[in-house]
């Protein structure tokens, strides 16, 4: 009998959290008022940050027509176009970037919070550049650090760089030169497999002038590592985490002088790595060009921030409006019905912090729609309990058994719209995927407030008494 008091006291406890985490400024304030009061040193709440979409913060969506004409493999040039400009905008540190290919030839582009938006279309626009290139001497690594290291001393001091001796050799690479082998000269990039251990190799095969540079560039760099860029970033990456830096640089090293045109990368990567790798070689090697973006839109953060505000006002009002209905329709169960309510708010804004969940204008829209959903099931519930009263049974069993008579539609319905939400996710654009992403999760949190957080609250509200005044059920 204690049991379904420990847990409603467990579920008080995660909705003051859940609540506290979703919105913390006022506990903040408090606690900044205990400690000028009492100097006390108690710490505030962890204050995360929405995640807001284009449509809310601000930004431009750009939509790109890429040049295909003379390209074989479309869908994979348009992968590794996508990839060189996703690193592009995230190196632009835009937030929450999002890159998508739409049909055969477009790029969708969503950078949200730019502000420069020529300077963004400028850097999305240039043509990927791969380069090889080889290991510098001792000589000039030295050199180059030696003057990275007099560059760093001067802004240190904020004196004047343009004033010392060749000042730009610092923002060269320390270890690496280019050569003249470049991704002009590079036919494609393949995922092979060894005959002899199966593992995955990536086989490049350079058209006649380049083998020729390859050659010579392999002739006097023998036993020395090649290191390849994309951007000037390093493009071989064996950890797997689609990273591309510098700091842990992998660079096939050249054993023999290779002639032919023909050469095999190998090491110790799966065959998913071997392929993102291939797919950035040849997106450096294709000449896939986009040009000026065919879509322009911008959005600014003064439009942004006035829907996200109206937003959140409909949301309000919408919810004020369903707890008025519940109260009025089904008393002291629709009472608790809308105090269980307003734990899954909390709970749902909560899990929209802590995954995080990108939100948008669909998204929020998604969010109150399940709070509809969430009543909905609540609805069932008490009409089931009606009729069990009806018949003249006691309020306890008239609970277990509204529950239990009104979960397979709860179910059924639910995994319907489950359904329908994946679907959503998977094949439409980024827009409707924030609405079912936000639906989805706030039809399964819903399920949990009306099949357990209402039930507990039942249970442990509505005992014997009453049944004297049964007009309050």
């Amino acid at each position: 009998m204690a049991q379904k008091y420990y847990i409603f006291i467990g579920v008080l406890i995660l909705a003051v959290v859940a609540g506290i985490f979703a919105y913390p400024n006022y506990f903040n304030k408090g606690v900044d008022f205990l400690n000028q009061k009492f100097s006390f040193t108690l710490p505030h709440f962890p204050d995360r940050p929405y995640v807001l979409g284009l449509d809310l913060q601000g930004g431009v969506n750009l939509v790109y027509q890429a040049d295909l004409s003379s390209v074989q493999d479309k869908s994979g040039a348009m992968a590794g176009l996508r990839d060189v400009i996703e690193r592009r905008v995230n190196t632009f540190g835009v937030t929450e970037p999002v890159v998508q290919i739409q049909g055969e030839d477009r790029l969708l582009v969503e950078l949200p919070g730019v502000t420069d938006v020529q300077q963004a279309i400028q850097m999305i626009g240039q043509t990927p550049y791969l380069e090889f290139s080889e290991q510098r001497t001792e000589d000039e690594t030295k050199q180059i650090l030696d003057k990275m290291k007099e560059i760093q001393d001067a802004q240190t001091k904020k004196e004047d760089i343009s004033k010392i001796k060749d000042w730009q050799i610092a923002f060269q690479n320390p270890y690496f030169k280019p050569t003249d082998l470049t991704g002009k000269y590079l036919s494609r990039a393949t995922v092979v497999f060894d005959q002899t251990t199966y593992k995955p190799q990536i086989e490049l095969q350079f058209n006649s002038d380049g083998a020729k540079v390859f050659e010579e560039l392999t002739a006097r760099n023998i036993k020395k590592p090649i290191a390849i860029f994309l951007d000037g970033y390093s493009i071989i990456d064996t950890s797997g985490d689609q990273k591309i830096d510098n700091s842990d640089m992998y660079a096939p090293i050249v054993q023999d002088k290779i002639t032919g045109g023909k050469a095999v990368i190998t090491g110790d990567m799966s065959t998913k790595v071997a392929n993102d790798i291939a797919r950035r070689l040849n997106s450096g090697a294709l000449p896939v060009k986009i040009g000026a973006p065919i879509s322009q839109e911008t959005v600014g953060p003064t439009l942004g921030a006035s829907s996200l505000q109206k937003s959140l006002i409909a949301g309000l009002f919408g919810l004020l409006g369903i707890v008025i209905f519940m109260i009025a329709f089904y008393r002291l169960p629709g009472l608790l019905a809308s105090v269980a309510l307003v734990i899954y708010v909390a709970i749902t804004l909560a899990l929209f912090k802590l995954i995080p969940v990108t939100l948008t204008l669909a998204g929020i829209g998604g969010f109150i729609l399940s709070i509809g959903m969430a009543v909905d099931a609540n609805i069932l519930i008490f009409a089931r309990m009606k009729e069990e009263l009806k018949q003249g049974k006691g309020t306890a069993e008239a609970i277990d058994e509204g529950f239990k008579r009104a979960w397979p539609s709860i179910r059924d319905s639910n995994l319907n719209s489950l359904i329908v939400c994946a679907i959503l996710f998977t094949f439409a654009t980024s827009f409707i995927k924030g609405f079912a992403l936000t639906l989805s999760l706030g039809i399964i949190v819903s399920m949990l407030s009306a099949i357990f957080i209402t039930r507990i609250f039942l249970q442990v509200f509505v005992g014997r008494w009453a049944e004297k005044i049964k007009w309050i059920l």
